[in-house]
């Protein structure tokens, strides 16, 4: 068993299964998936391509670590990192919005956080992350706080991000 495969998301899905389960839901609609990651550098797009066939409905992922790369691949106004900081709500709506804008998706999914072991804040404490996803035109954003080290913060992410991804898709009306 592969390490991704070990993983569970939070509700006990296992990670290779929300995954079978999210592709299903894409290829039905005729939907393609893209990625906007910072925290997490490319896990969540390298679990869907644990899938054999996975581009059939993942179009891409943007690894976008740095402000400046937030700001040059996904549209994200640098005053709006300024003035929010790139582990922001409003930074990870506009990472999911410029996911779909950049690419040939109608599903994103955007994180951004503190993965540790430094770096965080009183405000923005270690753990602390960022979730956006764009679903059927829809933005959905949300905050989480993971304990544990760089390594737990970072699959936690990858798993949450995916489970709802999940849940909104199949929540989603038909288009």
């Amino acid at each position: 068993m592969n390490a991704t495969a070990a993983l569970l998301t939070r509700d006990g899905l296992p990670i290779p299964e929300a995954v079978t389960q999210l592709a299903q839901h894409l290829v039905q609609r005729s939907w393609m998936m893209a990625t906007a990651e910072s925290c997490t550098g490319g896990l969540i797009a390298g679990a869907c391509t644990e899938r054999p066939g996975s581009s059939q409905w993942l179009d891409c992922g943007f690894v976008t670590y740095s402000n400046r790369a937030k700001s040059a691949m996904l549209d994200v106004p640098a005053a709006l990192i300024a003035a929010h900081g790139a582990v922001s709500e409003p930074v990870a709506r506009a990472m999911a919005q410029g996911a779909i804008a950049q690419s040939q998706a109608q599903v994103s999914v955007a994180v951004t956080g503190v993965a540790g072991p430094d770096g965080g804040s009183a405000s923005k404490p270690v753990g602390t992350v960022w979730f956006g996803w764009q679903v059927a035109g829809q933005l959905h954003s949300e905050v989480q706080r993971f304990d544990g080290d760089r390594h737990a913060i970072r699959q936690a992410t990858v798993q949450h991000a995916l489970r709802r991804l999940l849940a909104l898709v199949q929540a989603a009306p038909a288009q």
